[in-house]
């Protein structure tokens, strides 16, 4: 068992910025401003700052929001938050995302100045294309964020939920003009694992491509809580209707759930803190993650787990115990 509270930043992709290998997921701060925020409940402000603040003291020095979270009102009340906080541009590092469902690639420039005006006055560190499906190819909307870049808009481009193959025709597109892509946000977990098989792994490794893990928690199944407190259930939102939270999917992710819970107490650790320090640390740098936090005992045990280092031992428990959850290898 490694203990060291001293936090080692990471590049993001192959690009000149520093991360901490766990940052802040802000959906949450939402405020029910659209469909994509009723997801979560209206936090207030004072608990949002709170949040961010317990972030921010844990070592965190980045946050990543959408234009999708309550229609700007994340980036909003990020922004607000950090600088009641003190926080300069500069500071801190901020994503956020394009949303390209029903718009073409000329929407991300039409919009860019509406997304620095949510977020000032802090820049743009990274921008992403939210997910695949616009009215556009990867290829035109990579050019349209290539021109962001050259017109100093924005510092760097990434991508989210993209397959392996429009990775890397979006990362061949940037290159055209000198530019990295320099991340892929996806779904990751223990619970999850398939961009273990589906090739975006391997592709993000060759190319020195930063993974951004969202739900790395698998949305709190991991931890084993739900398990133990069935109860529980009732109150989950949504995520009742997902296959994993029916019974056979409560039973097969137990096995995980149990190792976790295992492997915290002998860190002195939390179930959450020992999954997301499995997910940093499991593929080298390759991995950091995006918990969000509804509570600030959550933004604290976020912060925690980068403050040990799980052993090459418990690293492949959790690998092996975790396999099924990779699905059957695809051709890329």
């Amino acid at each position: 068992m490694t203990t060291d509270n001293r936090i080692i930043l990471r590049n993001l992709g192959k690009s000149e910025i520093k991360i901490t290998p766990i940052g802040l997921g802000c959906w949450q701060f939402s405020k029910q401003g659209n469909l994509a925020g009723k997801f979560w409940p209206s936090l207030g402000d004072e608990l949002i700052r709170d949040v961010v603040r317990i972030s921010l003291e844990g070592g965190i020095n980045w946050f990543d929001t959408a234009e999708i979270y309550g229609q700007g009102a994340s980036e909003k009340i990020l922004a607000k938050s950090l600088v009641a906080l003190g926080q300069k541009p500069g500071d801190v590092l901020v994503a956020t995302k394009w949303w390209p469902i029903f718009r073409t690639a000329s929407n991300i420039k039409k919009t860019i100045d509406d997304r620095l005006a949510a977020l000032s006055p802090f820049p743009i560190d990274l921008y992403q294309v939210h997910q695949p499906w616009g009215f556009s190819s990867e290829i035109a909307e990579m050019k349209a964020m290539a021109e962001l870049v050259k017109t100093n808009k924005i510092r760097h481009v990434g991508v989210s939920n993209f397959s392996a193959k429009k990775m890397r025709s979006a990362w061949e597109t940037l290159q055209k003009s000198g530019i990295n892509l320099v991340s892929n946000q996806v779904q990751y977990s223990l619970l999850n694992r398939k961009i273990e098989s589906n090739g975006v792994m391997e592709t993000a490794k060759e190319l020195g491509i930063s993974i951004i893990a969202y739900s790395p928690l698998a949305q709190g199944l991991v931890t084993g809580k739900f398990h133990d407190k069935p109860e529980l259930l009732k109150n989950i939102g949504f995520r009742k209707y997902s296959s994993q939270f029916k019974p056979v999917g409560m039973e097969k992710s137990r096995p995980v759930a149990e190792l976790v819970k295992k492997i915290a107490v002998k860190y002195n650790a939390t179930p959450s803190q020992v999954a997301l320090n499995w997910l940093i640390h499991f593929n080298g740098n390759t991995v950091v993650a995006i918990p969000g936090a509804t509570r600030a005992t959550h933004a604290a045990e976020n912060t925690g787990a980068m403050k040990f280092r799980l052993s090459k031992e418990d690293l492949y428990l959790l690998d092996e115990i975790s396999q099924e959850f990779k699905g059957p290898v695809q051709k890329t």
